[in-house]
């Protein structure tokens, strides 16, 4: 995947900003489940201070109540972020949205998928993510009738310490992936994601790359 570069740009939660013309949207492949296999795309960008990610997710149900951040909101709808910025390691970076907005930022120490996971203990302004969403055709409330939502953040490199040493620059390779999982189905898991893995969305091995131009 091609990282392209901008300058700063606040977030809407529309994904309306000039800035995201800069880039094309990429389909995130439906992985497994019995649910449908609704459209999802996303784009990102990148600039001096940090990572700007946008999802669009065709929906019908806002398969979603946990209405507090920190919370395990891969138990219900929700997009994903995953960005390892040292090839070398087996450690990432992890951000989850929902579709009521809220977040949850975690640095993941993977050994041999042992999972250690880790939230921010201290949050301060220059660490914060900016995130916001809407919803297309309803309201963005809890199992709210839709046709789709949109989730648009921004990840400072501030909060990716320590698995980030320096910011990316054109040349730069990261590895990392993009899901979804949905839950309309019989609140089965319904699962996207941009490079095929077995279900699991911490197999490190079937990341991918990104590349910062």
């Amino acid at each position: 995947m091609i990282v392209k570069q901008t300058h700063d740009f606040n977030i809407t939660g529309k994904g309306d900003a000039l800035q995201w013309n800069k880039t094309a949207w990429m389909d995130i492949p439906f992985l497994m489940g019995n649910g449908k296999r609704n459209e999802t795309k996303a784009k990102l960008l990148y600039s001096a201070t940090g990572i700007y990610c946008l999802f669009r997710c065709e929906d019908d149900i806002l398969t979603a109540a946990m209405q507090q951040d920190l919370m395990p909101l891969w138990e219900e709808d929700v997009v994903e972020v995953f960005l390892q910025p040292d090839i070398s390691q087996t450690n990432y970076f992890e951000y989850e949205i929902s579709p009521l907005n809220y977040e949850l930022p975690l640095i993941v120490f993977n050994s041999g998928g042992s999972l250690n996971r880790w939230i921010p203990f201290q949050y301060p302004d220059d660490r914060k993510t900016k995130h916001a969403v809407t919803a297309q055709g309803g309201e963005r409330l809890p199992g709210a009738s839709v046709k789709g939502w949109t989730a648009e953040f921004f990840i400072p490199y501030t909060l990716m310490k320590p698995v980030l040493d320096k910011p990316p620059v054109p040349g730069s390779k990261w590895k990392g992936n993009l899901y979804r999982i949905d839950y309309d189905h019989e609140q089965e898991e319904t699962l996207w994601a941009l490079f095929t893995n077995s279900g699991n969305f911490h197999e490190y091995n079937n990341f991918g790359s990104f590349h910062f131009e």
